[in-house]
């Protein structure tokens, strides 16, 4: 039953000319995750095939060089005894990117929140499916800079996604996309202010 033609008497039905605001910014959370967890296996496979059993390779001489090394822990190598938890700890990250993507209404949250799903999402597979087992996996890193621990594609996109995150929040943009005004925000301090006022007097 319909209360006028075309329209439902339940209003669950989208408007063809009003489209939900989200699917633009989810379709590209979608697109940059899967992208750069693409990149981020081919590259590791490439470096295990090219890399083994080779020298360093120069790139820009000693300050960018291919070195091939698989890591059990974090950044520097630290926590090797602790590879089960740094799987564990990954899979909830997934589990809470996923859940959140479902609310992005802003292009810069869903760049952000789909560069750090491929970053967690790429070591995390290395962590299940490489040696010496499930969860235990060691993660293949390659590129090495002077004074820095050895990392991969996957790493950068966690770095960039922390930056896109910072950048967001300083800019008062929410994850739905909602902006925060600098009135807003100093009309709220204050009426904060003006709350404390009374109980100051008391």
């Amino acid at each position: 039953m319909q209360a006028a033609r075309g329209a439902s008497l339940t209003g669950d039905q989208t408007d063809p000319a009003h489209p939900d605001p989200r699917r633009r910014p989810f379709a590209v959370f979608a697109a940059v995750a899967l992208t750069a967890y693409a990149v981020d296996i081919v590259t590791k496979i490439l470096a295990v095939e090219l890399l083994s059993d080779r020298p360093d390779v120069q790139l820009v001489g000693d300050l960018f060089q291919l070195h091939l090394t698989r890591n059990p822990g974090a950044a520097f190598s630290t926590g090797t005894a602790y590879t089960e938890v740094f799987s564990v700890v990954a899979i909830v990250a997934v589990l809470v990117v996923l859940y959140l993507a479902r609310r992005v209404g802003s292009v810069g949250w869903a760049f952000a929140f789909g560069l750090l799903l491929a970053g967690v999402g790429g070591n995390l597979t290395d962590r299940l499916v490489r040696s010496p087992g499930p969860l235990r996996g060691h993660v293949i890193d390659f590129f090495m800079l002077p004074h820095w621990p050895i990392f991969n594609v996957a790493d950068i996109c966690i770095d960039v996604a922390a930056g896109l995150i910072l950048l967001q929040v300083y800019r008062g943009i929410h994850i739905d996309g909602t902006r925060v005004s600098r009135d807003d925000d100093r009309e709220d301090r204050r009426r904060d202010g003006e709350a404390a006022e009374p109980e100051a007097d008391a």
